[in-house]
Order: structure tokens, then C-alpha cells, then sequence
């Protein structure tokens, strides 16, 4: 690794200052993809700002209408709620099913949507129930947030303090993990809002990352069950192909896991 300057902020502010001070200052949440591109001398950030500890930045507040996570809440915090399993089954859900017990106490919900990594699966559960991501600047919806791989709406030096969920009808997550990493080869998060709207999005699947699914969008919300994808076909035209999976696989995935959230989802 090359030589950095570590701090340690008890605020937002403070954070916020500290990275405007830097030359080429870096935010570090739980860490899972700073550190290592460090330690393969990929990043030489002149400061690593550590947002793991800030008070203001941890919790879960559960209202009749929303979920609501602070950026530094961990993902087993996160699965592990009372009140958060039974508000969004599915969120709690997902968060279990991030890499291993070792990820998940490490590892916050504000990091992973603010890396965007293609087959992260938190950026599925914010699509798909319409999220609003709260900076310290100011209210990001779900749909103008996610702009392709590892890019965000995020400026630079900006801050994700918290992120809400509006709680739903209905939802439910599956996905298709890689054996090894735990990432989605292919994920799904499928929701029916209190409306009767419903919303859908796949992770791991998308040249483009994270994406809404319009052809299982429209079948769900004529028939909500699983038999009604039987007959959708999802193009292949767009999709990831790599050594794991084709783009072909990786379309049929996207159906599969989708009716499996849809049977989860009840």
C-alpha cells in the first residue's frame, strides 16, 4: 500500500471538511473495496476518511411508511432487526445473504450502493422499492441515482447519511450467488407497492448494472404469481457474458430468480 493519512471524524461535517482539505482524499465505510484496491496499488489516496464510527451515520428507524438506514448501519444489523424484518421481510432478507458473517459485520448499506458494484445486492432492493437516498447535500431518488457501472449521482466529496424505503404491499429477493464471492450472478427484487404499482430489478445481470425488468414488471402487475412469467421472455441483448455465465444464462436467471422473489413475496 502506498503511505496515506487515516482519520477518524466524529461528524458528517467534519468528514465533509476533512475530504475537502485532501488532495486526493477517499471515504472508507466498511472498507470491502477501498482496502483492497489499496493493497493491489490500484488507489493512492493522500487521505482514507473513515465514516464507520460516526453516531449520526448508524441506526434503523422503522414509521409506519419507511424503513430508514443510516450509511454506516452494517449489513447484519441490517438482517438481524426486529423491526426491519417485519416492516420489509425481503430487505432483511437480502441483507443475510451478503458474502459471509465476516461481510456482513463489516460491511454498510452506504458503502455498497455508493461502490454500485454491478452484482452488489443492495442496489436491487433501492431500484426496485423506489429508495431515496439522503446526502448531506440533499434527497436522491432511486430512479436518478444508479448511472451504470460503479457510477453514481453521488458528487464529489458527497456524502450518503441514510437511506428510506417506502415499505410495500409485498416483496421479495432471490438470487443466484456465486459459489466463491457470494456476489450475484444474477439477482432479483421484486415489489408490489400499496398502490398496486409494481417494480422490479435485477443485479448482477446488466452490462449496465443494476436495472429495472419492464417485461416481468407488466406481467406481475396483470397476475401477481409466479406462473405468470412462464411464458416472458427476457432479451439476452445487453447482458453480462463471462466465464461465469452467458448473456443467455444470465436472461434465464433473471426470470428464475424473479418468480422464486414472487413465491417469496407470498
Amino acid at each position: 500500500m502506498y503511505e496515506t493519512i487515516y482519520h477518524r471524524p466524529s461528524s458528517v461535517d467534519e468528514a465533509a471538511a476533512l475530504f475537502a482539505k485532501g488532495s486526493e482524499a477517499k471515504y472508507l465505510s466498511g472498507g470491502h473495496t477501498l482496502i483492497p484496491v489499496m493493497k493491489q496499488r490500484l488507489a493512492s489516496p493522500s487521505d482514507v476518511i473513515d465514516l464507520g464510527k460516526i453516531k449520526e451515520l448508524i441506526g434503523i428507524d422503522v414509521s409506519v411508511d419507511a424503513v430508514t438506514i443510516k450509511a454506516a448501519t452494517t449489513h447484519y444489523d441490517v438482517a438481524m432487526n426486529g423491526p426491519a424484518q417485519k416492516a420489509i421481510p425481503a430487505l432483511a432478507h437480502l441483507a443475510s445473504l451478503i458474502g459471509d458473517p465476516a461481510v456482513r459485520h463489516r460491511g454498510t448499506i452506504g458503502g455498497s450502493i455508493a461502490n454500485n458494484d454491478p452484482a452488489a445486492d443492495y442496489p436491487s432492493a433501492v431500484l426496485a422499492l423506489g429508495a431515496t437516498v439522503k446526502t448531506n447535500k440533499r434527497s436522491i431518488s432511486a430512479d436518478d441515482f444508479f448511472k451504470g457501472l460503479f457510477t453514481t449521482a453521488l458528487a464529489d466529496g458527497e456524502i450518503i447519511t441514510q437511506v428510506s424505503f417506502p415499505i410495500p404491499a409485498k416483496a421479495g429477493y432471490s438470487k443466484f450467488p456465486h459459489p466463491a464471492s457470494r456476489f450475484a450472478l444474477t439477482g432479483v427484487f421484486v415489489v408490489k407497492t400499496k398502490s398496486g404499482d409494481v417494480r422490479v430489478a435485477a443485479t448482477g445481470a446488466s452490462q449496465s448494472g443494476v436495472m429495472r425488468v419492464p417485461a416481468i414488471e407488466a406481467a406481475l402487475k396483470a397476475n401477481w404469481s409466479a406462473g405468470a412469467l412462464d411464458s416472458v421472455k427476457i432479451s439476452a441483448d445487453g447482458l453480462m457474458s463471462d466465464l461465469h455465465g452467458s448473456s443467455d444464462y444470465r436472461a434465464n436467471l433473471i426470470k428464475v430468480m424473479a418468480q422464486r422473489a414472487v413465491t417469496a413475496a407470498g
